[in-house]
C-alpha cells in the first residue's frame, strides 16, 4: 500500500482530502499524557467531498497510521525543541548534542535518529559499555554458586539441571538497552534520510548481544555515571528522551494495534523548562519552588474551586510570589479580546492566584512574541499583573540569559511580597 505523507505546522491549517478510514484514524489520535485530541478536523464541503481542514494545536511530532505518515512540526527549530525537552527532562545540554548537517531538510524524527547515531557511535568507538550483571540459571554445568534451596524446591533428587547464580561481564546493559529500544523504535517510521537510517542500522549492528526491551514511557530508568562510562551520557540523554515522549497509546487501527509514533506537548515542554531553569537561577529547591502538580490554595471560602498555578514561591507556609507560563498562540483577531496581545481568560487566571494566596500581584510568562510586556494595574483589587518573555528564537546562550532576567524579576516580586 502506498503511502500518503500528511506535513503540517503547530497551530497551522492545512486542507486534505481523506477516505473514511482516514479520517477515522486521524479523529481517533489522542494525546498520551491528558487525551486531549491531537487534531482539530472540520470538513470542506465547499472544497469537495472527502476534504478536511486539519489544524494541530501544541502537540508536535509524528505517527504512523497504517497508509497515513503524519508529521506535525514545531514553530521553533529543532535544535531548540530538542534543546528545551532534554533540559526540561532533567538533561544537562551541551550546545553541540544537537546540530545537524542538513537541519533544514530534516523531519523531527529523522533529527532524533541522526543524534542518536551520531552520538551512539561516538560512545561505541571510545568503548562498548560492559559491566558484571547477576544472572540465575538452570545449566548442565556448575557455574558460579550453586542455588541450593532453588535445587531442591525445582529439582527434588534430580541432579542435572543445576540452579546456578553467577555474574556475568556482559555487554547486556541498562544504558546499551536504552539506546537499542530507541534506535528500534525509530526505525518504524518514515525516515529518507539516509544519514539517519545508516546510524540507526549501525546501532543494531553493534547491540546484537543486547537484549531488545520496551521501556513504557513513565518508566524509562535513569543511568549513573562516572569517569569510566561517561563517554555515555550523550548517548543515553537522547534515548531517554525518545522513549519519555514514545506514544504507544496514541491511536488504534481497525485490528487494535497500536500506532508508533513520537509526540512532545509543547506547552508541557516549555513550561518544565521555565520551572527547571528557574529553580536552578534561583537555587530553589521542587518544595519551595512549587510546580503544578500541587494544589496551593483555593479562591471560594468552601473551598471547591482549587488553584494548581505553574509556578508559586513559598518560605515555610507563605507564598511570596506566583506566576504561570504560557506557550500558545494569542488569537489577535478575536473581537471579544478587548487586549489584542493578552487573552483575558490569561490575567483572570493570574488575578485570582494573586487575590487567593495574598499577594500584591502576579507574573505571566510568555515564549517571546507572544505578549506585549507592559504591566496591568487591576482597578479596585490594588493588585498589579506583569508580563514577561522568553526569547526561544536566539541561541542557547540567549535563552540562559533570558531565564536570568526572568530570575531577577521573580526576585523582585518576591521582595514586594515580603514588603506587603
Amino acid at each position: 500500500m502506498e503511502k500518503i505523507d500528511i506535513d503540517l505546522t503547530e497551530y497551522d491549517s492545512c486542507t486534505r482530502e481523506l477516505s473514511a478510514s482516514q479520517l477515522k484514524a486521524l479523529d481517533a489520535l489522542r494525546f498520551r499524557d491528558t487525551d486531549r485530541r491531537v487534531l482539530d478536523i472540520r470538513p470542506e464541503p465547499s472544497k469537495g467531498d472527502g476534504y478536511h481542514t486539519l489544524r494541530p494545536g501544541s502537540i508536535v511530532g509524528a505517527l504512523e497510521l497504517g497508509d497515513l505518515s503524519l508529521q506535525i512540526k514545531p514553530k521553533v527549530s529543532i535544535q531548540r525543541l530538542l534543546y528545551l525537552a532534554s533540559y526540561a527532562a532533567g538533561v544537562d545540554v551541551r550546545d553541540e548534542m544537537f546540530r545537524f548537517k542538513q537541519v533544514t531538510d530534516l523531519t523531527l524524527i529523522e533529527a532524533l535518529a541522526q543524534a542518536l547515531g551520531d552520538a551512539a557511535g561516538r560512545a561505541f568507538r571510545q568503548g562498548l559499555w560492559q559491566d558484571y550483571q547477576t544472572r540465575e540459571e538452570a545449566l548442565h554445568t556448575v557455574r558460579g554458586r550453586i542455588m541450593v534451596a532453588e535445587q531442591i524446591r525445582r529439582r527434588f533428587d534430580m541432579p542435572l539441571p543445576v540452579e546456578v547464580r553467577y555474574d556475568e561481564y556482559t555487554e547486556d546493559v541498562t544504558a546499551n538497552r536504552l539506546i537499542k529500544a530507541a534506535a528500534r523504535l525509530l526505525r518504524r517510521m518514515r525516515l529518507n534520510d539516509s544519514r539517519a537510517r545508516e546510524g540507526l542500522r549501525h546501532i543494531d549492528a553493534t547491540l546484537a548481544n543486547v537484549a531488545l526491551e520496551r521501556f513504557p514511557p513513565n518508566a524509562v530508568p535513569e543511568v549513573k555515571f562516572d569517569r569510566l562510562n561517561d563517554h555515555y551520557e550523550e548517548a543515553v540523554a537522547i534515548a531517554r528522551l525518545i522513549l519519555r515522549h514514545w506514544s504507544y497509546e496514541a491511536a488504534r487501527d481497525e485490528k487494535g494495534v497500536r500506532a508508533p509514533g513520537f509526540l512532545m506537548d509543547m506547552n508541557k515542554v516549555f513550561q518544565q523548562f521555565v520551572t527547571r531553569a528557574l529553580r536552578e537561577a534561583l537555587g530553589e529547591s521542587g518544595r519551595t519552588l512549587r510546580a503544578d502538580d500541587k494544589v496551593v490554595g483555593t479562591l471560594d471560602v468552601g473551598g471547591k474551586i482549587k488553584l494548581k498555578p505553574d509556578l508559586s514561591l513559598w518560605e515555610g507556609e507563605e507564598c511570596t510570589f506566583v506566576g504561570d507560563v504560557k506557550y500558545k498562540r494569542t488569537d489577535r483577531n478575536d473581537p471579544k479580546n478587548t487586549d489584542p496581545k493578552i487573552p483575558n481568560a490569561d490575567l483572570y487566571q493570574a488575578l485570582a492566584y494573586a487575590i487567593a494566596l495574598g499577594l500584591p500581584g502576579a507574573l505571566l510568562i510568555y515564549a517571546k512574541g507572544e505578549a506585549d510586556p507592559s504591566p496591568y494595574c487591576v482597578l479596585h483589587a490594588g493588585k498589579r499583573l506583569e508580563v514577561t518573555a522568553i526569547d526561544l528564537a536566539g541561541c542557547t546562550g540567549a535563552i540562559r540569559a533570558s531565564i536570568a532576567e526572568l530570575a531577577k524579576r521573580v526576585e523582585c516580586l518576591r521582595a514586594k511580597a515580603r514588603a506587603a
